[in-house]
């Protein structure tokens, strides 16, 4: 468990937390969602490499997921980051998206972060361009995935955002 603002604390999410971190993501507007099944397998499968933020009553109010590339076991991808309206503007993400980082980094040797952000999306854009300057870390972006990749209808291009190297004493 990670300390957060007075009222919120850090920990893993557990598959009790799926649903909860489905209505987040689907409240955000902003993430592309997923079903909710995905969500409840996230939980079960990937809460090590998960953050979720929660509110005096135990419920989750914010959360990161992520994996670590099986190609690249130092890297973290962050796959969606989502805090509740009424939570917004008091840091959590940042918090979310530091506690994680700084667990990873002891747990499994993670130097990296990798995201992918469509343009146009700024919270996300000022999340983890702040995020890799706390880090005092390096900070690159590509086109990953160009429009036309999708299957499904208009999307925009998923840019992939690289942070790193973090360093034991820049991952807190």
């Amino acid at each position: 468990m990670t300390a957060a603002p007075a009222d919120l604390f850090i920990d893993r999410p557990t598959v009790a937390d799926g649903a909860a971190l489905w209505r987040l993501a689907k409240d955000s507007k902003t993430l592309d969602l997923n079903s909710s099944y995905s969500y409840l397998l996230w939980c079960r499968d990937f809460a090590g490499t998960s953050a979720v933020a929660r509110g005096t009553d135990g419920e989750p109010v914010g959360f990161v997921t992520g994996y670590v590339r099986p190609d690249r076991p130092d890297t973290l991808l962050v796959w969606q980051v989502a805090v509740d309206a009424a939570h917004r503007g008091r840091g959590i993400a940042a918090r979310l998206l530091d506690g994680l980082t700084s667990r990873l980094a002891a747990e499994r040797g993670i130097t990296r972060v990798e995201t992918t952000i469509a343009p146009g999306n700024t919270a996300s854009e000022r999340l983890f361009t702040s995020f890799a300057a706390r880090h005092r870390a390096d900070l690159t972006r590509e086109v990953l995935f160009p429009a036309d990749l999708f299957p499904d209808g208009p999307h925009d291009p998923e840019v992939l955002y690289r942070i790193g190297p973090l360093t034991p004493s820049t991952s807190h």
